[in-house]
């Protein structure tokens, strides 16, 4: 029977080389088991066997409009059941799609639009007002997400030529288009052989089943949850529970409650934010847990490991945290803990996934090990440090950057193996430690290099802070911290009083970092920023906005007057 079982997971990791053979063989096999669905109501959600006629219908009016194989299909929206619908209704056909982040800027979206060559838009309600009209008039077709509606077209579009393809494993499936940190953006071309051989990665590295519940909380339009949260739910028949607005704090105890989730995709912020905001103040509150805390720290964790459990909906199996670096401090306590997280590494060019740890060989601040079918290894080695640039290959590596050879050329080794940009060490286990971005790296007055995201880590893990970013100005190390929610009393403290705590706490900030840091990596100066950082889909800060300056409080302060 287990061998019976093995040869029918392997006919199916090779009959599934497409998105439109996974699409079949979903819609075909859990035909009647529900795919996508509202977390408070069955309405508008579908079963297996109701998308596949949903997807097939909008095939056909995408058809009757003359856009076929080889045309660009924007989707922008937030998360929701017909979000899935747009996707596969293009590329189960030979159409490609361009998912825009919600996030995204009028201005960004217009870029977007045009640099593709979009010809369609499924676009929400909720986020219409970013498309111009200008942007409107240039589409064949415009289309509400909600409804399905067409609410714009343009017959001198038509080409009355909308034939439809049988996609083949080479052929582009997506352009996702990501500025990153660094503020330069790029469309980052996915075949379907990229996208389909990484849902088979996921099942390896995480087994799931037809029971499983996902609860969705990141942008549709990020690699992380579109792969893992959208295609890879169709490969095992998993239905997935979307939130009607973004996923606040009380939205999603609500929804974790309702849904009961096996399943969750998540970024770094956010656990974070449930440790500092939630754990950390139950110890500190607590005279039992604080003295727990002391001496029994490894009991006291399991114990509010189980209440962190129950707090998720007491089902979670797999908490899967991708995007951007985990703190550290928090990892530690979530192994303790016992809470089933699991890290993965990849990126948008990788479909994303090429390494995760879980289970038994989760060790604080490694990414573990590469996924199946995929190859890592460390480029260019320091034979001092150790360090090396992380490469990847595998059959999930895209085909390079839209309209863009040059861009192509310099991510790639020339014996073909993708830059990462991420600097690493291995350990003896061959376990990887990312010690920051290439892009990031600071070089020091001796030639030392220095990583943000080090310094970072320290400071983050200071009473009162939120997050913070390290970056070079003259020469020197400067840290833009911003405060946790509340900790400081913008509007209620009168300005001496504000001055005063502002200054007291930024040198035990300077004097707790740099007593934990390198002499290298000595900050010299503090600056407190009252606004939250610009951030990415995986909420992670656009370190290119303050390289060169920043608004802090100080300055605020001035102009105000």
């Amino acid at each position: 029977m287990l061998q019976l079982y093995k040869r029918m997971q392997r006919m199916r990791e090779k009959y599934v080389d497409t998105l439109a053979k996974l699409f079949e063989y979903g819609t075909t096999v859990y035909a009647k088991k529900q795919y996508t669905q509202w977390y408070d109501t069955k309405e508008g959600g579908f079963t297996y066997g109701e998308f596949k006629n949903k997807v097939d219908s909008i095939s056909k009016k995408l058809t009757q409009y003359g856009i076929g194989a080889g045309d660009k299909v924007a989707i922008l929206a937030q998360s929701m059941p017909n979000w899935s619908v747009a996707f596969f209704s293009t590329v189960t056909f030979g159409r490609i799609s361009i998912p825009i982040l919600p996030d995204s800027s009028e201005n960004e979206v217009t870029n977007i639009l045009e640099h593709s060559e979009s010809k369609v838009i499924f676009v929400s309600q909720k986020l219409a007002s970013k498309v111009s009209q200008e942007c409107r008039d240039k589409m064949a077709l415009v289309i509400d997400l909600d409804t399905f509606e067409v609410i714009q077209s343009d017959e001198d579009k038509f080409t009355c030529d909308g034939r439809a393809s049988v996609p083949t494993p080479e052929d582009i499936a997506t352009i996702i288009y990501t500025s990153g940190t660094t503020g330069s953006a790029k469309g980052v071309v996915l075949s379907h052989r990229n996208l389909a051989s990484n849902v088979i990665t996921c099942y390896h590295s995480c087994k799931r089943t037809k029971k499983d519940r996902w609860l969705s909380i990141l942008p549709m339009a990020h690699t992380l949850e579109m792969t893992l949260g959208m295609l890879y739910p169709m490969y095992c028949g998993a239905t997935v529970y979307y939130l009607p607005k973004p996923p606040v704090a009380s939205l999603l105890m609500k929804a974790m409650k309702v849904v009961k989730p096996t399943t969750m995709l998540t970024v770094p912020l956010i656990i974070e934010k449930v440790y500092k905001g939630s754990v950390l103040p139950t110890i500190q509150k607590s005279r039992t847990l604080t003295w727990m805390n002391e001496h029994m720290n490894g009991l006291m964790c399991k114990i509010i490991g189980m209440k962190l459990k129950a707090t998720f909906g007491g089902h979670v199996t797999f908490y899967g945290i991708g995007g951007a670096k985990l703190d550290p401090e928090v990892e530690k306590f979530l192994l303790k803990a016992g809470f089933p997280y699991a890290i993965g590494y990849g990126l948008t060019e990788t479909s994303p996934l090429l390494g995760y740890s879980m289970n038994g060989w989760r060790t604080v601040g490694s990414f573990g090990y590469p996924v199946y079918n995929v190859q890592l290894k460390l480029h260019n080695v320091n034979p001092e440090t150790g360090e090396g640039e992380i490469v990847a290959k595998g059959p999930n590596v895209m085909l390079g950057y839209y309209k863009d050879p040059k861009r192509t050329k310099s991510v790639f080794t020339e014996d073909g193996w993708f830059r990462t940009s991420d600097i690493a060490i291995q350990d003896e286990k061959g376990r990887f430690y990312i010690k920051g971005r290439n892009s990031n790296m600071i070089l020091g007055p001796s030639g030392e290099n220095i990583y943000p995201e080090e310094i970072e880590n320290v400071i983050n893990n200071v009473e009162g802070v939120s997050e913070s970013i390290v970056v070079e100005r003259d020469g020197r190390l400067v840290a833009l911290v911003a405060p946790q929610e509340n900790f400081i009393q913008w509007d209620k403290e009168g300005e001496d009083k504000l001055y005063e705590k502002l200054d007291a706490w930024k040198k035990k900030l300077l004097s707790i970092t740099n007593k934990n840091v390198s002499k290298a990596s000595q900050v010299s100066s503090i600056e407190v920023m009252k606004e939250p950082f610009e951030k990415t889909a995986t909420q992670k800060i656009r370190r290119f906005k303050y390289k060169d300056s920043a608004p802090t409080v100080e300055e605020e302060q001035k102009e105000n007057k």
